[in-house]
């Protein structure tokens, strides 16, 4: 098992970060890469779940360990495969899953990708009191909506923020509904999807 890995960031696309470790790169498949573009001249840690199929062996990677054991949680829940738990957690605030997991909100766990009322009621069942160790470490920013405004062009930054919605599983109507909420805004990628990820949980 590869506990963490730390090195430089050297590419990032809009579902995997490839980080060099004495030569050798390591792809490492995260809820939002474009995170680590501020990184890209510095050694990062990144805490790492390696997954193994017949036909893959794969690098998960999370900025911290709570995050990395969040992540494993879900994964113990039937009907929650690696991309779905990398969109649930892509949302930014993953302490308000676990607030909605202890409140048996259905309502809010059904806003993710892949997750339908069935896989909620399960994800409550198998992780409802399981998880409240895991609400100090991750308490993180709640990012503010800004008011609906009318699309005009797309930077190239939104569009990143765009694809990599996609990857993680919102289907196109979905994202179309959250653009023009975005497009006069003047953000990072990685902003961008923190903010796209918001709208889309209050849809």
């Amino acid at each position: 098992m590869i506990e963490f890995v730390k090195g430089k960031v050297n590419y990032i696309d809009t579902q995997s970060i490839v980080i060099a470790v004495n030569g050798v790169g390591y792809q490492i498949f995260c809820a939002n890469p474009f995170i680590y573009k501020v990184d890209e001249e510095v050694d990062v840690t990144i805490y790492t779940y390696q997954h193994v199929r017949e036909d893959a062996i794969k690098l998960f990677g999370f900025r911290s360990r709570e995050e990395k054991a969040l992540f494993e949680k879900l994964l113990n829940v039937s009907g929650i495969g690696p991309k779905g738990a990398l969109a649930i957690l892509a949302s930014g605030v993953p302490q308000q899953v676990v607030q909605a997991i202890e409140e048996e909100n259905e309502h809010f766990l059904t806003k993710f990708p892949g997750v339908g009322k069935k896989t909620a009621r399960q994800i409550i069942l198998d992780l409802k009191g399981k998880l409240t160790d895991f609400m100090p470490g991750l308490v993180g920013p709640v990012y503010e909506l800004k008011t609906e405004e009318k699309a005009t062009t797309y930077s190239k930054e939104l569009e990143d923020a765009l694809e990599a919605l996609k990857a993680l599983g919102y289907v196109e109507r979905e994202v179309k509904k959250v653009a023009p909420k975005l497009a006069k805004e003047h953000l990072t990628t990685d902003e961008y999807i923190k903010k796209a990820l918001q709208l889309l949980l209050k849809l």
